[in-house]
């Protein structure tokens, strides 16, 4: 680990001044530590803001929820009004990493976590990612991780966040603080797509923190939730996943989300399954019409275009649990 400097702050706005003069801020810390030690990340300085008063979970007019930036994962998942709206977050959240990381790992950090692509972790190899310009050595290495929608000649690395998945589907928003006062980021917006500069992750300016993210109302009744397919049954990230919210009335589908995790260099959204579902009304046939939709567009690599068809069958599988049928 690379020396560094360590200040704490008092407040969001003197956070933004120090982000604003080079301070990398942290809260949980369960990503930036581990690369840290990695010397993948190499901070002068790190801002914590984990005493901030951003933890809050608020109802918003009209149905919808406000997780304070810093408000753990597990507690996230146990709150009450996620469980009751939003299942799919809740259910994205406890699916993800360990009970003692979910224990510190916050909202924000969470969507912010990096890659687990190994060749990024390893500073021995050729990664766009890490240093701009050196090569991508999950092109022609071992790729069965990586993505198959998204990627560039540059980088083929996923976005690793499950709770990310379930925003996308619910059309979240992001609000930050920065030297040039309150933004809000839609979700979609958030994650940049790699292309020829996969070292900008995300579309936030310099000094800008992370306050809140919004689930903003959406149409009652909604049904949603999360399914996540793995090698191993804990403590493992996505080989695929699904975050489905349906909002069935009258017998037919009014309004759909559905996003996909583990096949996207971004949280991914699946605009031409939820093209395909609404207006029409919930059947066995409809489910996997749909999935077949799912991985238009996709570029498989040596090792990963098994993810193709485990992605429709992802998909068609938590389509038919969320909104009925055999």
């Amino acid at each position: 680990m690379f020396p560094f400097s360590y200040t704490t702050v008092p407040d969001v706005d003197a956070a933004v001044r120090a982000g604003r003069s080079g301070g990398r801020y942290i809260a949980g810390g369960t990503t930036l530590v581990d690369l840290m030690r990695e010397t993948v990340e190499r901070p002068d300085t790190l801002v914590d803001i984990s005493a901030l008063p951003l933890t809050g979970i608020t109802s918003i007019p009209g149905g919808g929820l406000r997780l304070g930036a810093l408000a753990r994962m597990a507690d996230v998942a146990a709150d009450p009004a996620v469980r009751d709206a939003y299942p799919v977050v809740a259910q994205a959240l406890e699916l993800s990493a360990s009970p003692q990381l979910r224990n510190m790992a916050t909202i924000g950090g969470n969507i912010m976590q990096r890659t687990r692509c190994s060749y990024f972790r390893d500073v021995s190899a050729a990664c766009n990612k890490r240093a701009p310009g050196s090569g991508c050595a999950a092109q022609e290495g071992y790729n069965r991780a990586h993505a198959i929608l998204g990627t560039s000649d540059a980088c083929v690395a996923t976005h690793p966040s499950d709770l990310a998945v379930a925003l996308a589907a619910l059309d979240a928003r992001v609000h930050t603080r920065g030297p040039d006062g309150d933004r809000t980021v839609p979700f979609a917006d958030f994650h940049l797509l790699p292309g020829a500069t996969p070292d900008r992750e995300q579309d936030l300016r310099p000094g800008e923190l992370i306050v809140a993210v919004e689930v903003p109302p959406h149409p009652r009744p909604l049904a949603s939730g999360y399914l996540k397919v793995r090698d191993r049954q804990s403590y493992e990230f996505a080989l695929t996943s699904a975050a489905v919210a349906l909002h069935v009335q009258g017998g037919v589908i009014r309004a759909a989300g559905v996003a996909a995790g583990g096949v996207g260099t971004v949280p991914w959204r699946l605009r031409a399954v939820e093209q395909h579902l609404v207006g029409r009304r919930p059947a066995d046939g409809l489910w996997a019409a749909a999935a077949e939709r799912a991985a238009e567009g996709a570029r498989p690599l040596a090792h990963n275009g098994f993810k193709v068809d485990l992605l429709r069958r992802t998909v068609e599988r938590q389509l038919r649990i969320v909104g009925g049928g055999s």
